[in-house]
C-alpha cells in the first residue's frame, strides 16, 4: 500500500497527538492569569484538534474521497480526545471532562467542515 510509504503524511498527526500526550500528562498547566488563562486553553484545544483533523484528512485523501476522508479524520481526532480527557483523569492535579471533548470534536469539525466546504467551492 503507497500510504504506508508516506511517512511525510503520518509523522505529523502522530508527533501532534504525541505532544497533546506529553502535555496532558503535565500535573498542571495553569498560568495563574484566571479566566484569561481558561479561554487560552480552550482555544488552544479548539485549534490543536482542528489542526490534528486536518493532518489525519491531509493523510486519509490520498486513499478516500475528500468527503469520506474529513469524516474519518473527524472520528479519529474526536475518539483521540476522548482519550486524552481519560488520560487526564489519572493524572494529578487535571480532570477530563466532556465540556472539553467537546471543545476539542468542535475544533476538528470546523477543521473537517473547511477541508469539505473549500473542495466545494474550488471544484
Amino acid at each position: 500500500m503507497a500510504l504506508l510509504r508516506r511517512p511525510d503524511l503520518w509523522i505529523p498527526p502522530l508527533l501532534l497527538m504525541g505532544l497533546i500526550w506529553f502535555f496532558s500528562a503535565q500535573p498542571s498547566l495553569d498560568s495563574g492569569l484566571g479566566w484569561i488563562d481558561t479561554v487560552g486553553r480552550k482555544l488552544i484545544h479548539f485549534g490543536e484538534y482542528a489542526l490534528l483533523c486536518f493532518l489525519w484528512w491531509r493523510l486519509l485523501r490520498t486513499s478516500m474521497p475528500d468527503r469520506r476522508a474529513a469524516l474519518t479524520a473527524l472520528v479519529i481526532s474526536s475518539l483521540y480526545a476522548a482519550t486524552d480527557e481519560i488520560h487526564q483523569s489519572f493524572v494529578d492535579g487535571r480532570h477530563g471532562t466532556p465540556v472539553d471533548w467537546a471543545i476539542d470534536t468542535a475544533g476538528a469539525a470546523t477543521a473537517a467542515f473547511a477541508v469539505t466546504a473549500r473542495r466545494r467551492v474550488s471544484a
